[in-house]
């Protein structure tokens, strides 16, 4: 009733002042009242609208930092970024060292990558705001964007002393030791929070973070399992032990993790997707696809959980209605190659081949490093009789994948199919030195029984010659 309430009264501001726009009323708005009147159009992304009642706003309150924030905020919508640091300019004239104004600028010089303009601002703003893990978050990640990881980590270890539960500095602080290689020898780092208190749970919840960027899966869950025996309504150590054990292939656990963090933090389309992911591992679809379903009524832009339904459609062999679900994912992300290679697998499977050939052009592009993109796409010109297409792209996907022997196996199947058998040899040869005993792959391919025993006697020669 409250929130219908608020609702109603909204509905009421918003009519008055356009009535008083329309006919030029007396009528009164105070500084909240132009704040919901701005936020409102900015919300349903009436922009013009937003910025004209800021003007008539700011006439009445010059330099007002509320209004000039708000109106900044839709200035940025509309891509004028230098019309926007332009106002705060002048309404720091006024107010030099208001945090919220100084934190803005900030924010506006990061978004254009005017990364020296927004460590200034932030610098500023440090002594007047309350959040300052926030401020010192915010520096590291502008020396980040120059590429100074040094002093990017020395930012967000500040932000982490001051607030050891501000999760991007953690994560972000994890990603610049990584890149710099000092990630091993940064657990000391966090062992120190650990040595210092024990028995705080926040300070295991980061050495678990740690130990999961340097894939130490089984070390990560120890250390959340410390968090969460210390405080067990601790949700975030719950669902990071459940992403470790997913990658340990801990399913069952992995699940109990999941459903505690439910329990613990209520609906949330993350938590949705990731017991779907579950259920999927556990090869019980039907209750993956229900909760894939429920990420996505809570959140429709949950790309993971569009794709999730579409997986467990292909193991139903549901081809058709995964490219439906494929396509939807898809669209919220465009530059996944995971996403392209699904969607060219299925219109593959449905015989759609123009559409699957596109998409494994795009799959390449996004995810050139995926032999199974290579291999996938060659096979459809092999099945339709096109060898030499078909080795053309195999010999693309070799170009970015030197070392795959499934590769080098598969081009041996398409230069016998061409009648190339020199260079089939050579092909083999190749194949066998990376991995021999990924040989057994050929035989999937040719039921002709001369054909496999001429592959038998090179093998054999290989093995032999080799020994």
């Amino acid at each position: 009733m409250r929130e219908e309430h608020k609702h109603k009264e909204q509905k009421e501001l918003i009519k008055r002042f356009e009535a008083f726009l329309k006919n030029l009323e007396n009528n009164y708005f105070d500084e909240d009242s132009f704040i919901q009147i701005i936020n409102y159009y900015n919300v349903h992304n009436k922009l013009n609208q937003a910025i004209r009642a800021a003007n008539i706003a700011l006439r009445q309150m010059p330099y007002s930092v509320d209004i000039t924030i708000e109106k900044t905020d839709v200035l940025i919508k509309q891509n004028q970024s230098n019309d926007a640091l332009a106002l705060l300019d002048e309404t720091l004239t006024i107010h030099p060292n208001d945090p919220e104004l100084l934190l803005q600028k900030g924010a506006i010089h990061y978004l254009i990558s005017q990364y020296e303009e927004a460590i200034s601002a932030y610098a500023n703003a440090l002594a007047n705001v309350e959040d300052k893990d926030e401020v010192y978050f915010n520096m590291g990640m502008a020396y980040q964007g120059l590429g100074r990881y040094m002093d990017a980590e020395k930012k967000k270890k500040k932000a982490i002393e001051i607030n050891m539960l501000n999760e991007h500095a953690l994560y972000e602080l994890a990603y610049c030791l990584d890149v710099s290689g000092e990630l091993e020898s940064s657990l000391s780092y966090y062992q120190k929070f650990i040595d210092q208190d024990p028995y705080s749970e926040y300070a295991w919840y980061n050495l678990g973070i740690v130990y999961d960027k340097l894939s130490k899966y089984e070390e990560a869950i120890d250390a959340y399992e410390y968090a969460v025996a210390i405080n067990e309504d601790f949700s975030s150590a719950w669902f990071n032990m459940g992403n470790a054990q997913m990658n340990l292939g801990y399913h069952d656990k992995a699940l109990v993790a999941y459903l505690k963090t439910l329990d613990l933090e209520g609906a949330s389309s993350e938590t949705y997707c990731h017991i779907g992911a579950v259920y999927e591992k556990l090869s019980r679809n039907d209750l993956a696809i229900k909760y894939y379903q429920k990420a996505t009524k809570l959140d429709q832009m949950c790309h993971e959980a569009w794709y999730g339904i579409g997986t467990c459609l292909v193991i139903q062999d549901k081809w058709y209605e995964a490219v439906h679900f494929f396509n939807k994912a898809l669209k919220l992300d465009a530059e996944n190659g995971l996403y392209w290679k699904a969607v060219a697998d299925a219109e593959y499977e449905t015989g759609n081949l123009i559409s699957s050939v596109e998409a494994y052009r795009k799959a390449s592009e996004m995810d050139a490093e995926n032999p199974s993109v290579w291999l996938n796409w060659s096979i459809v010109y092999y099945e339709q009789g096109d060898y030499d297409q078909a080795i053309n792209i195999l010999e693309a996907g070799l170009g970015e994948c030197p070392d795959n022997a499934e590769m080098y196996y598969r081009g041996v199947v398409y230069l016998i199919g061409s009648g190339n058998y020199k260079h089939a040899i050579n092909q083999l040869e190749t194949a066998l030195m990376l991995d021999f005993e990924g040989h057994q792959v050929l035989f999937d391919f040719f039921s002709n029984l001369p054909t496999q025993k001429a592959l038998y006697r090179i093998i054999n020669q290989f093995r032999e010659d080799n020994q």
